[in-house]
Formats: structure tokens, C-alpha cells, sequence
């Protein structure tokens, strides 16, 4: 996880990227190369990826990541991907 943390949080230390994992798995998910997303989901394993989608914020991933993600880990068919999450003001 450290090469990610490195690569994908690079605004931070590795060491305080480390501190979040989920935000790094999702900073993958969404910018990573194919050999890094396949890297990932084979360090990670499909549920914890399926948990990071499922707990998402707003504005963490693209409409792109967001449907490949939805179907790679069968969340959804294709055409029945779910919105992105939206912020919310209270």
C-alpha cells in the first residue's frame, strides 16, 4: 500500500497517507492505471474495494471510475450503475 499511498496521495507523506487506506484505495480506483487497479484489487481483495465504492464520498470519483468500478465488482449491470454521490447541505 505504500507505493500508493506515495504515488496516488502525493499531496502527503506516505506515512500520513497510511493513516486513511480507504482514501488511498479509492484514490486508485479512480486515477490508477489498469496495473495498478489490478495490483490493488489483488492486495485488497474485491470486497474491500466493494466497501470503499459503497462508502464513497462525494466528488472522490469520476462518472467513468465510478460506472467501472459498479460493474467490475457486479454492484450493477451496466445500464442500472447508481448516481454518484452528491453533496449535502443542511
Amino acid at each position: 500500500m505504500h507505493r500508493f499511498a506515495k504515488k496516488y496521495i502525493w499531496w502527503k507523506s506516505p506515512e500520513e497517507a497510511l493513516a486513511m487506506p480507504e482514501r488511498i484505495i479509492a484514490q486508485v480506483m479512480n486515477l490508477g492505471d489498469f496495473e495498478d487497479m489490478q495490483a490493488l484489487a489483488q492486495e485488497v481483495g474485491d470486497k474491500r474495494l466493494c466497501a470503499v465504492i459503497s462508502h464513497a464520498e462525494a466528488g472522490q470519483f469520476t462518472a467513468r471510475s465510478w460506472t467501472y468500478w459498479h460493474y467490475r465488482l457486479g454492484l450493477s449491470s451496466v445500464d442500472g450503475v447508481p448516481p454518484l454521490p452528491v453533496r449535502k447541505f443542511v
